[in-house]
Formats: C-alpha cells, structure tokens, sequence
C-alpha cells in the first residue's frame, strides 16, 4: 500500500518540479541551480521506481535510500532559490511542503523495511 503511494506522491512531486523549472528558466531565467533542482527531483520518483521494483529487501531500502537523499537535495536547492530571491517565500512553502511529505514517507518505508529485514534474519 505505502509502495503505491509513494510511487504516486514522488511522480506528482516530478511532473510538479519539471513544471517549476520550466518557470525559473522562462521567467527567472535562472539555469544553473534550477537544472541542479530538475536532476535532483525527478530523481526522487526514479529511484522510487527502482525501488518498488528491486530484487531484494536490501536492494529496495538501498534504492529508497537514494530517493531519500536526491529529495533531500531538491529542498536544499529550493532554499537556495529563496535565499537567492529567484522565488518567493510563498512558491518555495508550497513546494517545499511537497518535498518533505514526500521525504517523510520515503524515510517511514526505509525505517519500516530496515525493521522487518533484521526480523527476519
């Protein structure tokens, strides 16, 4: 059940940063950090989807583990872009919002998985 929604949350966290960058390059112009930005969050849903389909229950929490930390990365490069005045406090909240609930389930999977894999052994 939680594979299906973080699988869902982290490709609409995707599409919603691919759109957001389409914005900082058009109407910021900004095209350093926000291509950092664009790596970073569509790496997230990649690596989820890696994840849902591993070979084992070590492979799947290595996978996540990397989600973790590439959705980790896309809020660093959002406070960056708010400190740096190229978004408001208003677009980096909404965003930024979306990332750690995103984060958020990523890490209760991993925290989850890492318990049943010691259960088991």
């Amino acid at each position: 059940m939680s594979e299906s929604i973080v699988k869902t949350k982290s490709f609409e966290l995707a599409v919603r940063g691919v759109n957001f960058y389409k914005h900082l390059v058009s109407e910021k112009k900004e095209f350093v950090m926000s291509k950092q930005f664009l790596r970073s969050i569509t790496s997230v849903g990649a690596n989820v989807r890696e994840a849902v389909n591993a070979q084992s229950k070590a492979d799947f929490i290595h996978k996540l583990s990397i989600a973790q930390k590439e959705c980790d990365e896309s809020m660093y490069w959002l406070e960056i872009l708010k400190e740096a005045d190229y978004i408001s406090l208003a677009e980096f909240d909404s965003i930024h919002q979306q990332c750690n609930d995103v984060l958020k389930i990523i890490r209760s999977i991993i925290i989850t998985s890492k318990k049943k894999l010691i259960t088991h052994n």
